[in-house]
Order: structure tokens, then C-alpha cells, then sequence
């Protein structure tokens, strides 16, 4: 044989299989998981909105309230995420449809808060269920999609 036994050795770990999933995983878009987590608190929240309508307990009314609120602020660091990965070109392009179905449920959230400050009846019904109805279907269509707000970028891709 020709070659030594150092060349043989020496592997190059992008062209393995091993590397390729190293590679897709240090490129994974950040935000997915804090949108899915962001939009079950949201979802969550419609549910314990139906829990109130039906019990009037008023503690779950609370619940809604808190669901509702730590579900905007788990958005919220989603849109920083986001920003993140278009910033360092994890992103490739914006995905327009779901972008603007959690966009919208997220200020529908937003101001179903408000709603949610009101004294407990108040707070839930009509206005405060409505909202969170209405939410939680824009949110099942954008899970349903992925839960992704961007494009991740090809290693091809052209920046």
C-alpha cells in the first residue's frame, strides 16, 4: 500500500453522517420551540376560559389571566429568537402565512389580557372567550403548520 496508516485515519467529518446532523442541528432555526411553547400556554388558555364559562369558579378565570400573560411573554422571546435567526442567517426568508396567523393571534392575545383584568364574569364572558377562541384557531393552523416563522436556510442557499 502507498498510503500511511495517518491517511487512513483522517476522516472528514462534514462528509459523514454524523457531521451532517451536528451541522443541521448547530443551524436549527431557535424560535420553533418557544412559538409551540408560547401558543399551548395560549390554547391553554382558551380551555381554562371554557372551564370558567362552565363552573364560574373563579379561580380559573385566574388561571386564564396567568396562562395568557406567561403565553405573551414566551411569544414575545420567540420574536426575539426570530430576530436572532434572520441576524446570524439561520432564516432563509419569512414563512408569510404562519408569520401572520400567530402575529394576529398574538395581538388578539394581547388584548384579550386586558379583557382577562377585568373582574371575573367580565373578564371571561363574551368578550374574553371570544378572543381566546379565536386565538387558539389561528394557533392550531399555524401548529398544524409547523410552528415555524421562517424558512431555514439550505447550505446552498444564497444569502
Amino acid at each position: 500500500m502507498s498510503h500511511s496508516v495517518e491517511q487512513e485515519a483522517t476522516f472528514n467529518l462534514s462528509d459523514s453522517a454524523s457531521g451532517q446532523a451536528m451541522q443541521a442541528s448547530a443551524r436549527a432555526l431557535l424560535h420553533r420551540g418557544f412559538i409551540g411553547a408560547g401558543g399551548v400556554l395560549l390554547i391553554a388558555g382558551f380551555g381554562t376560559d371554557c372551564i370558567y364559562y362552565t363552573t364560574a369558579l373563579w379561580q380559573w378565570a385566574n388561571f386564564s389571566a396567568w396562562l395568557i400573560t406567561v403565553g405573551l411573554i414566551v411569544t414575545f422571546v420567540a420574536a426575539i429568537l426570530l430576530l436572532i435567526d434572520f441576524a446570524t442567517g439561520r432564516a432563509g426568508r419569512l414563512n408569510t402565512g404562519s408569520f401572520v396567523m400567530v402575529t394576529a393571534a398574538a395581538l388578539l392575545s394581547l388584548i384579550n389580557a386586558f379583557v382577562h383584568s377585568r373582574d371575573a364574569w367580565t373578564s371571561v364572558v363574551p368578550q374574553g372567550i371570544l378572543l381566546s377562541a379565536l386565538s387558539t384557531i389561528l394557533l392550531l393552523i399555524a401548529g398544524a403548520r409547523g410552528w415555524s416563522l421562517a424558512i431555514s436556510r439550505a447550505p446552498g442557499d444564497r444569502p
